[in-house]
């Protein structure tokens, strides 16, 4: 066998019992997850934003920026909800790459992923302790969502991923808001497919255990664009793409039909100062249609305390090892101004 066995990783309730949340986090955690899920039920107007760094790479930084953040939902607490990203797992395209900090807990050690599983819970837990928010984090491997299930707020699919069955069933599982990505292809389709099975129940194998699930009927669309055959970017943001979702949603007659803009990624062609032209185009097309208001819940942004990217090696404090991002200072005037929009 090409396997080498490195080393055994700790049970779920070893890692929970050694970094444990308080009660008082927890009661947090209960009353923004209230907040959060009144939104995609339709009984609050409140207006999200999943707003953070591609990755999470380094403690201090992030903290750094969800206590700014904090600061903000302060602010704009009237009308918006900000969700931080923190983002532990990342997808790479060719599998080559800074996989996380579930991998690799400082970049530029080799992985061990023993540490980072305890690295992103202690992370994720700071931040919730020192801003009272809660936060967002990508599901690119099912098994180890239990280590965090009782942090997270929210849990977003990548696109791709969104095919995978055993993302679609364990989605089916969670209790809080979870956001299918529609494939790199684009096909809106595909991504409604992943919704349905997600809303409802299963029983499947999953952490060693046969399991049953009552479905998550909070699962929803995350509109990120598509790349065609040749690698050209299409986006899906526009007033038409978001008038075909929500008719498309119709058809299915799925439970709370949800639908979050992702303002980067092909959406952007990765040009990620684009993203506050497309936060307000969108905004624009929710005033314009009463349709649009009901179904757009929020935006997906990137954003750090330092504008762009960098190699590791350049160890620039709070600037992306991985997708460019916003600075602080335009995400900061760009938060206030959807508050303004929404």
């Amino acid at each position: 066998m090409s396997f080498q066995y490195v080393r055994e990783m700790p049970t779920v309730e070893d890692i929970l019992t050694s970094i444990p949340l308080s009660r008082d986090l927890a009661g947090i955690k209960k009353r923004r997850d209230g907040e959060i899920i009144s939104v995609f039920r339709g009984t609050s107007e409140k207006f999200i934003l999943i707003i953070g760094p591609c990755s999470a790479d380094n403690e201090e930084a992030l903290c750094e920026y969800v206590s700014r953040l904090a600061r903000l939902q302060e602010e704009v607490r009237d009308k918006l909800i900000l969700i931080p990203r923190i983002y532990t797992n990342k997808p790479r395209t060719t599998g080559e790459g800074y996989k996380g900090m579930a991998h690799q807990p400082k970049p530029s050690e080799e992985p061990n992923m023993v540490k980072g599983l305890k690295a992103i819970r202690k992370m994720h837990i700071r931040a919730m302790g020192e801003s009272h928010l809660t936060a967002a984090d990508e599901m690119l491997y099912p098994p180890n969502y239990p280590y965090l299930e009782d942090i997270l707020s929210y849990v977003a699919v990548g696109a791709r991923s969104v095919e995978n069955q055993l993302h679609r069933l364990t989605i089916s599982g969670l209790d809080v808001p979870a956001g299918m990505k529609n494939p790199t292809s684009g096909d809106i389709e595909v991504m409604l497919n992943s919704v349905q099975a997600a809303q409802i129940p299963h029983v499947f194998v999953y952490s060693g255990w046969e399991v049953k699930t009552s479905g998550n009927p909070l699962t929803h669309c995350i509109l990120r664009g598509a790349v065609d055959q040749n690698g050209t970017a299409i986006p899906n943001y526009h007033y038409e793409s978001l008038s075909r979702l929500a008719e498309a949603y119709k058809k299915r007659g799925l439970q709370y039909p949800g639908i979050i803009v992702d303002t980067n990624h092909a959406n952007s062609n990765k040009k990620f100062h684009e993203q506050p032209r497309i936060a307000r185009e969108v905004m624009n097309s929710r005033r314009d249609s009463r349709t649009l208001r009901q179904k757009v819940k929020g935006l997906m942004i990137e954003s750090y305390l330092v504008e762009g990217s960098q190699q590791i090696s350049e160890n620039i404090y709070g600037k992306s090892i991985t997708d460019p991002c916003l600075g602080w200072e335009a995400s900061e005037r760009l938060v206030r101004d959807i508050a303004e929009m929404a």
